[in-house]
């Protein structure tokens, strides 16, 4: 059975992605998939990519679960059948192998992901080189039935260099009837050989009903107008669930009142605003704040080269990035600013700097950069 401690590759609030069935928005690179596959030219390495949080773990496991559960094809022999065409991945919750994935109890399947820090009771911040070495026990075990075995990444991202480095050994000598599907949300992080060979797969952000439909099932309030969240969330459910169970669309708005007296901030203002995103007994909260400015940063940067959002997050804040970010000049600035704050808050965030003084220098950049770009 699995273990209860927190998992790193569930949200908070959503159900882990080898317990949803359906998947939402991604029928193209279902599509590709299954044109391999029926084919016979299955690649033994796909790389699953998109923006983090759009379904590609659920489809990652639903692949996993059509592998595992369809037997592999004999060729070569006299009475030889072709192997039956097939046009969806999906298995019934009732099949064994079904019915073993959910319990994380399928000795064919290998999930590789960040382990849990018994000593400090918490997960640890990458994929160790010890947890991919468990990749090669695995492959020390002939599979029972002489079926497929699939190995999940999640993520590929949060691979330290030795454990990408074994990794790439197995990509390079993948034993036989093995499928390895990593995902990834910034694939270009990863190493050029471990890309080269795995055979991509792109997934895009979901559009406004794909997402309503995800968000359905886990009877969260949603908000009878959707297009601010989704401006927010970008078409991802993950930052969509984040943003209703933490009170995300609040806190965004709360941010960018703050940013609206740019270059001329209300400095009490900024002070109670760090104060409140630091609060000890909501340590989510800081991440939410963080995560929230550089998204305003990002579109912020995007106003001056395709204008103000068509469709606002918060009240004000089209008028707002407009002016501060006019033209292509102002959004390289912001741009630049993104980039570094966001180095420099990761920084901070890992060296444990006091949450409350890296939000109000965050903020005070912010102002300062403001004063720069309204006195060209």
């Amino acid at each position: 059975m699995i273990d209860e401690v927190p998992e790193p590759d569930c949200l908070d609030g959503a159900p882990h992605p080898r317990e949803t069935q359906q998947v939402f928005g991604h029928g193209a690179a279902e599509a590709d998939f299954l044109k391999a596959f029926n084919a016979n030219k299955l690649h033994h390495a796909w790389l699953i990519t998109g923006p983090k949080g759009i379904g590609k773990a659920t489809l990652a496991w639903r692949m996993a679960r059509f592998l595992l559960a369809t037997p592999v094809a004999v060729t070569g022999g006299m009475f030889d059948e072709p192997a039956p065409i097939a046009d969806r991945l999906d298995i019934s919750p009732d099949h064994p192998v079904a019915r073993r994935l959910l319990a994380g109890s399928e000795p064919r399947m290998f999930l590789l992901r960040r382990p849990w820090d018994d000593k400090a009771k918490k997960l640890k911040s990458e994929i160790t080189v010890d947890e991919a070495r468990k990749l090669k026990s695995f492959f020390a075990l002939s599979a029972a039935d002489g079926g497929r075995r699939v190995v999940i990444v999640d993520a590929a991202d949060e691979l330290n260099p030795n454990a990408a480095n074994a990794v790439l050994k197995i990509l390079e000598e993948p034993p036989e009837n093995t499928v390895m599907l990593l995902i990834s949300h910034q694939p270009s992080r990863l190493l050029p050989t471990i890309r080269s060979r795995c055979r991509s797969l792109r997934c895009h952000p979901l559009g406004l009903d794909d997402l309503a439909h995800a968000l359905a099932p886990l009877e969260l309030e949603l908000p009878s107008d959707p297009g601010p969240l989704n401006a927010l969330a970008a078409g991802s459910v993950g930052a969509s669930v984040q943003l209703l169970i933490q009170d995300g669309m609040q806190t965004y708005r709360r941010l960018v009142r703050l940013m609206s007296d740019l270059p001329q901030i209300d400095r009490s203002m900024a002070i109670a605003f760090a104060d409140w995103a630091a609060v000890r007994s909501e340590p989510q909260r800081l991440e939410l704040v963080l995560s929230l400015t550089d998204l305003f940063l990002s579109r912020l940067a995007r106003t001056g080269v395709a204008g103000a959002p068509a469709i606002e997050a918060a009240q004000g804040e089209a008028a707002l990035m407009a002016k501060l970010c006019p033209d292509a000049r102002a959004a390289r600035v912001w741009a630049e600013l993104h980039q570094t704050l966001g180095a420099r808050t990761r920084h901070g965030v890992a060296v444990n700097l006091d949450p409350a003084a890296l939000i109000l220098d965050m903020v005070l950049k912010i102002n300062l950069t403001a004063g720069r770009v309204s006195s060209r």
